[in-house]
């Protein structure tokens, strides 16, 4: 039987550790064959050119789609998807996908989802039916949910809502988030071995903070780090703060400058691009909290039992284990919640986001299919049918 070629699609740090579990159980099943597409943040040296990191792992770059421009303003953003629609509807003819994996809810990839749909490509998309009502992500979501024709949830709740959205129930599998299979397959290191990979300098105590812009509305981004950093440089002096900066998202450039100079102005305050999948997950098994608002503080962290302050409304609406704690974007409630989050013992916690076996359930999935094709006529489930009353209740 001819085997399945599935071209995976990765525009950076946001996806990329994400998408390795399935990547490799792909690449690895007698009846897929893999290909990748890196665009975004990989391309770009002030992300640390992070296509680097792909080699890394073992992983050949089929094509590169150059799309992000020096812009992070919302026209600038408008633009870089322009451009990747164009970069991937050649890339796409050259590689004859079968199917494009594609992951969340990065403007990029919504230029990849909009070529493959253009192009008559099946989409299987991951993570979709999530609810991140704090930012643009959102749309950019949902919009690829419904350009995707086989979709791999991390939760029963993502399934449900992409029900109710439509999708055919037969289209939607819970697969579990493959950012928590990434964790496990980490081996741990001591603090002197994290030490010496990363350049770093651990304190006694410490923190790990990601910031990333709040899209959803003009204005909120710089008013949220404002107390953010206030709660940070009211932090005992004894702890240590490692910072990573922020994506390529709208702001993002201004935000990284604000947090470059508060690092330039607090003693054992560290910043770094990106720590990379392996060095993230073991700075998750070495800090005592994460702070910011990214969502990987409430899709892993979890899983290795390290307490989540999760700041302000950009992941409003995602599941949340026992160990994250919210924080309304105001210093003084920043600073009690790090507080509560570090005074907490680390203890594992049940991740409402699977198991850690998502890639290879992916796989099968993906291996199972006797003709993707067929997969491009997708018909609306209009929950009336099934007996749903017109009222909503």
């Amino acid at each position: 039987m001819k085997r399945l070629r599935v071209c995976a699609v990765s525009g950076g740090r946001a996806d990329f550790g994400l998408l390795v579990p399935p990547m490799r159980a792909i690449a690895a099943h007698e009846r897929l064959e893999l290909r990748l597409v890196a665009t975004g943040m990989h391309l770009a040296p002030e992300f640390g050119r992070i296509i680097d990191a792909i080699r890394a792992e073992g992983f050949a770059v089929d094509e590169e789609v150059e799309s992000q421009l020096a812009s992070d303003t919302g026209r600038g953003v408008a633009k870089s998807v322009g451009l990747g629609v164009i970069g991937f509807a050649d890339a796409f003819a050259r590689i004859a996908p079968d199917m494009v994996l594609v992951l969340g809810d990065r403007f990029e990839i919504f230029a990849a989802a909009q070529a493959a749909m253009l192009m008559r490509i099946p989409i299987a998309h991951l993570c979709g039916g999530d609810v991140t009502e704090g930012a643009v992500d959102d749309c950019i979501r949902h919009a690829i949910s419904k350009m995707a024709h086989l979709h791999f949830v991390t939760n029963t709740g993502a399934a449900a809502r992409l029900a109710r959205m439509g999708e055919p129930a037969e289209r939607i599998v819970v697969s579990g988030s493959p950012g928590i299979d990434g964790l496990l397959a980490v081996e741990p290191a001591t603090r002197a071995e994290f030490e010496v990979q990363t350049g770093l300098r651990l304190a006694e105590r410490n923190i790990l903070v990601t910031f990333h812009p709040v899209t959803v509305a003009p204005g909120r981004t710089d008013a949220e780090l404002s107390e953010l950093i206030a709660a940070l440089a009211g932090l005992p002096q004894d702890i240590g703060v490692i910072v990573t900066r922020a994506n390529a998202d709208a702001e993002g450039r201004a935000v990284n400058a604000r947090l470059e100079a508060f690092v330039a102005e607090r003693a054992g305050a560290q910043i770094v691009t990106s720590l990379g999948q392996r060095n993230y997950a073991r700075a998750l098994g070495l800090v005592d909290a994460v702070v910011g608002n990214s969502s990987s503080g409430l899709y892993e962290a979890p899983t290795l039992g390290v307490s989540t302050v999760d700041v302000g409304d950009r992941q409003k609406g995602r599941l949340r284990a026992a160990s994250v704690f919210h924080a309304q974007p105001e210093r003084n409630a920043i600073g009690r919640a790090i507080a509560a989050a570090m005074a907490r013992p680390r203890a594992p916690v049940e991740n409402p986001y699977g198991d850690g076996r998502a890639g290879e359930r992916i796989a099968e999935v993906l291996a199972g299919l006797e003709d993707a094709r067929a997969l491009l006529e997708k018909p609306f489930n209009d929950a009336r049918e099934a007996g749903e009353r017109d009222d909503g209740a």
